[in-house]
């Protein structure tokens, strides 16, 4: 790994947020600042990608995968609750919803099944 030296100027108030959190967490400002560089940047990548992604979309093929009916019953932790939710704040979508708005939450609701 090459390393480069860079000055940086920090505010203050953000320089002592950095030093306290580094103490915190038992590493150097300079290892702190590195961690918190490669996750914004890390972050930003997976924004563009999944916008890239979300190009290449096939609607038709996943709305009709949303609209398709499971004939298994639910795995033991995926029951819903009497009042439509699954026990987090969230509610299910029901299958009264539209269909847009069932795939719009889709993604954000659902969590991936243990095999």
């Amino acid at each position: 790994m090459t390393r480069n030296n860079y000055p940086l100027r920090l505010q203050s108030s953000l320089l002592e947020q950095v030093r306290r959190l580094a103490e915190k967490e038992a590493t150097s400002v300079n290892q702190f600042i590195n961690v918190a560089v490669a996750e914004k940047l890390s972050a930003m990548e997976v924004a563009s990608y999944f916008r890239e992604r979300a190009k290449r979309a096939n609607v038709p093929e996943a709305l009709a995968l949303v609209d398709r009916l499971g004939t298994e019953p639910p795995r033991p932790g995926d029951e819903l609750e009497p009042d439509g939710t699954n026990g987090s704040e969230r509610p299910q979508v029901s299958s009264g919803k539209t269909r847009s708005r069932r795939l719009s939450t889709a993604a954000t609701e659902r969590k991936p099944r243990p095999r």
